[in-house]
């Protein structure tokens, strides 16, 4: 009943309430119909667009027509084949080896990088898909195509899809592959677009679109560090990205330039200009160590940098290994070095 104050929402993980369904519409609208409410008629927490009483109400109650806001640099059209993203919760669990919970409502999906998979619920459906999933419709060819450009830039042709097949809310989880940050992307509020670094993909929801990013100049593609093709990632869902170390999250003003280190780039908003410039000066060059090249990333827009590429831990690594010519695990000790002498001498 609408007069009956027997309805509840969910803030900030409390239950406010109990107030008549008018109060619970009053009080969700300017937060939307993803807010979790619970009522009549209602067996468990659900999105406000879920049921049917509140969605109605929702529904009448929008307010009337206005102009939007000022776009801060630059819009994105993403045309009439645009597919609208499932709105998926989530939660980042770690320091330095991460992972991400997903909380699906019903007929909600995630995709997910091949291996990424932690962990699920039974109520989770998975499916192995060839291409990009929010582009199926388009036939083999179309699936074909966007197999195509994963493979790339640098990933599987396949990805793997997570549905809440049943009536319950279900989570799946995912993990990083190696010492890092997981950066959520909700690329609503970055213009519709991100250009990330190959092999950065964790999970985004149904609906985001993943595609390649072909950098403008050759300079950046031969000398680029992560190489003459990006990833693009395009729609209105929230996507999850990894990136190695501690992140720098850094906003450009117009104009505004900063020089790093190739690799060290993890992603930027589409109005970012990425570049390569000759470090210069013999020495420099020849015992510098930051190589030839560094990156330059001019405003206005958004920058996410790392602080561990993947590249350089893996150098590290493999320069350190004894079959590298690494010294071995032990050197740390003495009769390590001792017996490395003897070892030697035999």
């Amino acid at each position: 009943m609408a007069g009956a104050a027997e309805w509840y929402y969910a803030e900030n993980g409390k239950h406010v309430g109990p107030m008549t369904l008018d109060e619970l519409v009053a009080r969700i609208a300017p937060m939307g119909d993803q807010t979790l409410v619970y009522g009549p008629g209602v067996t468990q927490w659900l999105a406000a667009r879920r049921v049917p009483a509140v969605a109605a109400r929702l529904a009448g109650s929008a307010r009337p027509a206005q102009a939007p806001p000022s776009i801060p640099y630059a819009s994105v059209s993403r045309g009439a084949t645009s597919v609208r993203s499932d709105e998926i919760d989530y939660q980042v669990f770690g320091s330095e080896m991460q992972y991400v919970e997903v909380t699906l409502d019903p007929g909600e999906t995630v995709i997910g990088e091949p291996g990424a998979m932690m962990y699920m619920t039974p109520g989770i459906a998975m499916q192995t898909v060839f291409g990009d999933p929010s582009q199926q419709q388009q036939g083999f060819l179309g699936k074909l195509a966007t197999a195509g450009k994963r493979v790339m830039t640098g990933e599987s042709m396949f990805v793997t899809t997570f549905t809440a097949a049943g009536s319950a809310r279900e989570i799946v989880a995912f993990a990083a592959p190696y010492p890092g940050k997981i950066i959520p992307l909700h690329l609503d509020k970055h213009g519709g677009e991100i250009i990330c670094q190959k092999d950065s993909f964790v999970c985004a929801a149904k609906g985001v679109q993943i595609g390649i990013a072909f950098q403008k100049k050759l300079g950046v593609g031969f000398f680029g560090g992560e190489g003459f093709i990006m990833q693009r990632l395009t729609g209105d869902g929230i996507a999850l990205v990894h990136a190695g170390g501690t992140i720098m999250e850094r906003v450009l003003q117009p104009g505004e330039t900063i020089r790093l280190d190739t690799g060290c780039l993890v992603a930027i908003e589409r109005t970012v200009n990425y570049d390569i410039q000759f470090v210069g000066g013999l020495k420099n060059t020849l015992f510098g160590g930051e190589g030839m090249f560094l990156a330059t990333v001019t405003g206005p827009g958004k920058v996410w940098l790392q602080s561990l590429p993947f590249s350089r831990l893996a150098g590290r690594v493999l320069a350190n290994a004894p079959q590298g010519g690494g010294k071995s695990r032990d050197e740390g000790s003495i009769l390590g070095n001792i017996g490395g002498l003897l070892g030697n001498g035999a």
